[in-house]
């Protein structure tokens, strides 16, 4: 079948997440959606016809071919363009059972429809000039959204804040290539029309600087959108598990004051100011004879290898011992917080020293047994995910991956251009380095996007969206 026809297809979906639920939903997209679901609808009120009318539901039942019901439900025709995909579109709201929607769906598929692909009715938004890719990727992004910070995040992108960014930039980027065009159109003037300090400067302000502005906000809205791993890293007995259960807000790990009590990892997600944090605590760390601890010291290590940022956690009430010391080389590489436990029976001056002795890194003090200073460990966890600024101002949306990529080979383009407008280059060439630009931000935003890459895109959603 041709990409074509595929497109004219009608399709359908169940909408609503597997499993049992008060309604479930089976949502119809295509020129057959009308016909179909006047074939398989019965009214409960006399003369009712809800292929007439318009976004208005229609209680009755859906009946097979053979005319025996198969479910009471809520029947909806919305006629095109009004509707999420610019096609007519039926939606079946049934009871929320397994068995009843599959019943439904094979009725539908009967009846003309075929099974909708993974995104295909936001890909049809999208093909149809509803939405730009930005806010198709934004849907799959508050699908997946595990915080609130990634819902806001994803919002922003669906109520176009990204594209508006892009489409500032692509503005700039053709302004400059008119007037380059002008003065190929006119080489006699040229001397005259190319003013390359002018150029230069709208380049700077008008592309350059907005375009630092969305790199730095992709690394921001990755940690939104994903989170980050953090790792609680420490000898035996510092209280490692205390702290887990502490930002947990639960008793998730076992407590006792016997050393190596935790010999695996233990792994829970948490929320810091809206973060989705992976939190590992850690066997304790330090020499040792017993195989079962040995394997866990071992997969500590690993894991503190592979963590965003590692939680080093000292007990102040003991004071640093050599197993600290040599632990704290292994992490001193990494972005790390030094947190002082046991700060409620370590003598002020010893809390002073340790300070001293971790000068110019971030350490914070606390009492898991007191909970206290874990508010403080909290904020400053946050800082180190996003930056300084992170508590006053968080970015509307923000460039994924994706996106970020794309950006990048943006700037390469915007710096040769700048490159050759310096060296006096002619306009041809210029102009040359300008389209690539403009091109590369159409990828962004689903103009000059290669069919393979929206496929991917599109692969992500789940069925039925």
């Amino acid at each position: 079948m041709t990409a074509l026809h595929r497109e004219t297809d009608t399709i359908a979906a169940i909408a609503t997440a597997p499993g049992t639920g008060g309604i479930g939903i089976i949502r119809i997209s295509g020129p057959q959606a009308r016909d179909i679901l006047g074939a398989m609808f019965r009214p409960f009120r006399a003369g009712a016809d809800p292929t007439r009318e318009s976004h208005k539901l229609h209680y009755g039942t859906v009946v097979d071919r053979g005319g025996r019901v198969l479910d009471e439900v809520l029947a909806v025709f919305m006629k095109a363009p009004a509707t999420y995909t610019r096609e007519d579109v039926v939606e079946l709201h049934s009871h929320g059972s397994y068995l009843v929607l599959q019943a439904i769906l094979a009725e539908v598929l009967a009846r003309g429809a075929r099974p909708a692909e993974p995104g295909e009715f936001t890909k049809r938004a999208f093909l149809a000039g509803r939405i730009d890719l930005t806010r198709a990727e934004a849907v799959i992004d508050l699908l997946q959204a595990r915080t609130a910070s990634g819902v806001d995040l994803a919002m922003g992108q669906l109520q176009g804040r990204l594209q508006e960014q892009v489409e500032a930039v692509r503005q700039g980027l053709t302004e400059i290539l008119a007037i380059l065009e002008v003065a190929i159109d006119f080489p006699d003037e040229d001397v005259e029309i190319l003013d390359s300090g002018h150029l230069l400067e709208r380049l700077a302000r008008d592309v350059e600087a907005p375009l630092d502005r969305l790199l730095a906000l992709a690394d921001q809205g990755k940690v939104l959108r994903e989170g980050i791993s953090v790792v609680i890293a420490g000898r035996p007995n510092v209280g490692k598990s205390s702290l887990l259960n502490e930002l947990l807000q639960e008793q998730r790990a076992l407590v006792t004051e016997v050393p190596g009590t935790t010999r695996d990892t233990i792994e829970e997600m948490i929320s810091v100011h809206g973060i989705p944090v992976h939190l590992v605590d850690t066997a304790g760390i330090r020499a040792h004879d017993d195989l079962v601890e040995g394997l866990g010291i071992e997969r500590a290590r690993r894991k503190m290898d592979e963590a965003d940022l590692v939680l080093f956690l000292v007990d102040a009430g003991t004071g640093l011992a050599a197993q600290d010391r040599e632990l704290y080389d292994s992490v001193a590489g990494r972005d790390h917080i030094v947190v002082l436990n046991k700060t409620d029976i370590a003598p002020p001056d010893r809390l002073d020293t340790l300070e001293r002795e971790f000068a110019g890194v971030d350490v914070v003090r606390i009492s898991c047994r007191r909970q206290e200073g874990i508010e403080g460990l909290r904020e400053t966890m946050f800082r180190h995910m996003l930056g300084e600024d992170a508590l006053e101002e968080r970015p509307a949306c923000a460039p994924n991956l994706r996106h970020r990529a794309v950006l990048a080979k943006c700037r390469d383009a915007c710096r040769r251009l700048r490159q050759a407008l310096q060296a006096g280059a002619p306009a041809d060439l210029l102009a040359v380095e300008v389209q690539s630009a403009l091109d590369h931000l159409g990828d962004i935003v689903g103009i000059t996007t290669p069919e393979d890459v929206l496929d991917t895109i599109f692969s992500r959603f789940c069925i039925g969206k």
